[in-house]
This record gives structure tokens, C-alpha cells and sequence, in this order.
């Protein structure tokens, strides 16, 4: 028999830390998947999770886990497949460590992920953004100014909000060439550029902090770098005071995210090129743009609007008569 420990153990410590070099958030989405496994386990078969053996773990368990996943926890079918993705690593890791469980590991590699809806992207009209950044910055305090500055900061940028909490004041640079850079998922760096108005906004709040390059951009009032429940709150917050002066903003479901679909939306608006959109919003390919293309229905009414020959009422296209075209001419 193979035990389950040493081999999880092995996963983390060797595999994912360090020869992949993983990030905090893969480890920690790894771990949490194993260790919500290892309950289950342990429930099924009657043993303490150390003392499982990797046979315990075969295809029909791992696709009953899958199942009370999304039935009792009430998981959606993307967190279901990200559950899968971290589960396969473990066995392709164990694949080569034992061999003699080919079978059983080959079974649980099989399972195939679960196909998921894909929904229209949500985003802000340039109005609905002025009408935003307009509420933080009524409110006339520290923080308002705080909150103004990194609306207006994040709608431009299209920063994630975990990219937005970790920027130091360091990470501005506000003169020739002004742009922001920030290290983003997988850990790609970028630059991205920042618009004069941008650049303004974030001078007066730079020239009212008495900070050094290392301090978060974004403090609490302690000092400390905002969380990313936080910027949630304060755009909740701002989007209800707003939607007085833009009542739109109450029909759609806002989320900091947004944001980010906001400041894309406003690229594919101006004309930018997939590729190019795909770098301003640290993508790993431009098909991740795609999304963008199919919540615009400008662009999609303008190649309607080329499908319709000018002077002919939309319908069904019929080709002008040769003969009677010539009789016409006569």
C-alpha cells in the first residue's frame, strides 16, 4: 500500500513551492481543496486522514466528492472544475512516485471537467463612471479623496483588485511617460499607461500624503494596505449614493471587477487592437478579449448596419433585375 501523506506532502513542499514556484494563492486554493478531500475521505472510509493510502482515493470517490461539491456545499460548476484541477496536479505528481497505481491514477485524470455558462460581461458607460468617481469625490474627506482616486485609477487601468491593494506609492510614476506598474497573475509584470486626467488626480492625492515610496497607495486610516472586501464595501457604497444622479446603476450588479470590464470596454469603444487590450489587462492571450467583443452591441449593430445595402429596408436581400435595370436606363 501507498500512504497518501508522504506523497502530499511531496506535492507541496517539493512539487508546487519549490520547483514550480507557485504563488501564495495557488497553494493556498490547493490546500484548501486536499484538505475539504481529506474530510470527505475520512467520512467515506473510516480512516484519519494520515492514515489514508492513495488506493482510498480512486475515480469513484473523487467523482462523488465532485458531486457533493455542487449538490451539499452548493459550489458552482467553475469552483467544481477548479477543485478538479488542483486534485489531477496531486495525481499527476503521485503518477510518477507510484507507478504501481497507474490504473487508478489514469481513471481519476479521466474525469472529464464540467462545461459552465458563459455570461455577458457587465460594465460601466463612461456617464455611469463619471457619475461613480462624482459621489466619491462629493463627500469632501481623507477618505473620499482616497476612494476618488482609486475609482478613477482602477476604471483607466482595469487593475484587478488584489493588483490595486498591492500597489506602494513607488509604483506611480507620474512623469515623462506616466504609468503604473504593478506584478499581476501569474506573475507577469506590466506597465500601463495613465491617462492627464488620471495623472492629476492622482498628483493632489500623492501631494496631500507625507509617505514613503514603500507605503501602500490605497491606507486605511492605520496605515496598512486596503483588503479587497474593503474596496467592495466603498464601491457599494459610492455606486447607491450615485445611482440618485444615475438611476442605470441600479440594474446592474456592480462589482470592482467591473471596474476592470469598464476600462476594457472603453479600449474596444476606441478602437484598440485584441492584442493590445490583452497586454494593458495582463491577459495570458488574447482570446481572454473575446468576452469583451461580445458585450459590445455597438460594434454589433454596426456590422449589422454593413449586412444592409444602403437604400434597401432591412429584410430579406433581394439582387436588382439585370434586364429591368437595363430597361430603366433607357
Amino acid at each position: 500500500m501507498t500512504r497518501l501523506a508522504p506523497i502530499m506532502q511531496g506535492f507541496f513542499t517539493d512539487h508546487l513551492i519549490t520547483q514550480r514556484h507557485a504563488s501564495p494563492h495557488t497553494v493556498a486554493s490547493y490546500r484548501d481543496t486536499l484538505t475539504i478531500l481529506l474530510g470527505y475521505a475520512h467520512q467515506h472510509r473510516g480512516k484519519l486522514p494520515a492514515q489514508l493510502d492513495l488506493a482510498d482515493l480512486d475515480a469513484a470517490l473523487v467523482g462523488a466528492f465532485l458531486t457533493h461539491l455542487e449538490k451539499e456545499r452548493g459550489n458552482s460548476a467553475a469552483t467544481r472544475n477548479a477543485r478538479l484541477t488542483a486534485i489531477r496536479a496531486l495525481f499527476r505528481y503521485a503518477s510518477l512516485r507510484a507507478p504501481e497505481h497507474a490504473a487508478l491514477i489514469a481513471r481519476v485524470l479521466s474525469i472529464p471537467a464540467k462545461r459552465t455558462d458563459t455570461t455577458i460581461v457587465c460594465f460601466l458607460t463612461q456617464d455611469e463612471l463619471n457619475a461613480l468617481t462624482a459621489a466619491a469625490a462629493a463627500a469632501g474627506t481623507w477618505h473620499g479623496r482616497r476612494d476618488h482616486t482609486l475609482l478613477t485609477l482602477t476604471a483607466q487601468t482595469g487593475l484587478r483588485v488584489s493588483e490595486l491593494t498591492g500597489l506602494r506609492i513607488s509604483d506611480i510614476h507620474l512623469g515623462s511617460g506616466p504609468h503604473v506598474y504593478c506584478r499581476g497573475k501569474g506573475r507577469r509584470d506590466r506597465c500601463t499607461p495613465l491617462t492627464p486626467s488620471t495623472v492629476r488626480t492622482l498628483t493632489a492625492w500623492l501631494g496631500e500624503r507625507n509617505a514613503q515610496p514603500g507605503d501602500p497607495l490605497f491606507p486605511t486610516q492605520a496605515g496598512k494596505p486596503m483588503s479587497p472586501d474593503a474596496v467592495s464595501r466603498l464601491l457599494a457604497k459610492y455606486v447607491h449614493l450615485a445611482s440618485a444622479s444615475c438611476p442605470s446603476l441600479k440594474d446592474k450588479t456592480i462589482s470592482p471587477h467591473t471596474l476592470r470590464h469598464s476600462a476594457a470596454m472603453a479600449l474596444v469603444h476606441a478602437g484598440v487592437d485584441p492584442t493590445v487590450i490583452a497586454l494593458w489587462m495582463g491577459h495570458a492571450s488574447p482570446l481572454s478579449t473575446r468576452p469583451y467583443l461580445h458585450a459590445d452591441m455597438k460594434l454589433k449593430q454596426q456590422a449589422a448596419d454593413r449586412l444592409t445595402p444602403p437604400g434597401i429596408q432591412p429584410g430579406r436581400y433581394h439582387a436588382p433585375d439585370e434586364l429591368l435595370a437595363f430597361l430603366a436606363g433607357l
